[in-house]
């Protein structure tokens, strides 16, 4: 018996390897204008959000005017390396064991529609899709839209879905939207943050979600 008929997942730092080069990109795009560099933590922290609304949180001090430009220096530097980064392993196996399940499967994420598209075509799992929402098609998390369109374009209810994400700004989105949320710890944020929001399980590698969405979802 299936708990969940929907499973929606976020991107960066849940199925892709990306946190690093996300991280670093950041930082270096800071540099390139003369701006405050963040930390790494600093920098981690904004990853899933909406590309606006992250540098806008990660280089506060940066004059308004100025974050289309630090936008683009961000893009030129992430895109330029995205190609050395992978999904973490174990990824198109719980697909794939998701699916021979009957799951409908989604994607909820900060990405812009054209960087997820790259991201799918390059890791080759757009097939594995049903539905996919990106930040600039709606709105930034924690806000509920996204998985709101989700649910409405698969017909699933709130408690028929089940978020999993590597950040607070997905556990928040999930409980916005009125949905069970997992968390992983192998991505952005620290466990102990992401327990905070109260998610189901957090799990520790991509196994360990395999293994717990097998017994519970």
């Amino acid at each position: 018996m299936r708990r969940y008929d929907l499973i929606v997942f976020d991107w960066d730092g849940t199925l892709f390897d990306s946190t690093a080069l996300i991280v670093r990109s950041i930082q270096v795009a800071c540099r390139d204008l003369g701006a405050e560099v963040p930390s790494d933590q600093q920098a981690a922290f904004v990853i899933g959000l909406g590309l606006q609304d992250a540098l806008q949180r990660a280089v506060p001090g940066l004059p308004v005017e100025r974050y289309p430009e630090l936008g683009l220096r961000y893009r030129h530097h992430y895109f330029r390396e995205q190609h050395a980064i992978t999904l973490f392993q174990g990824v198109p196996e719980l697909l794939e064991s998701l699916r021979s399940r009957q799951h409908q499967l989604a994607v909820a994420t900060g990405k812009s529609r054209r960087g997820l598209d790259e991201a799918l075509d390059g890791a080759d799992l757009r097939r594995w899709f049903d539905a996919t929402r990106t930040a600039d098609e709606t709105r930034s998390k924690p806000h509920p839209q996204m998985l709101q369109e989700l649910m409405a374009e698969l017909d699933v209810p709130p408690e028929r879905t089940l978020m999993v994400g590597d950040t607070s700004h997905d556990l928040m989105l999930a409980k916005n939207a009125g949905t069970a949320a997992v968390a992983v710890a192998y991505g952005a944020h620290e466990p102990a943050e992401l327990q905070a929001h109260d998610p189901l399980v957090v799990a520790h590698s991509v196994q360990e979600l395999h293994d717990w969405l097998q017994r519970h979802a």
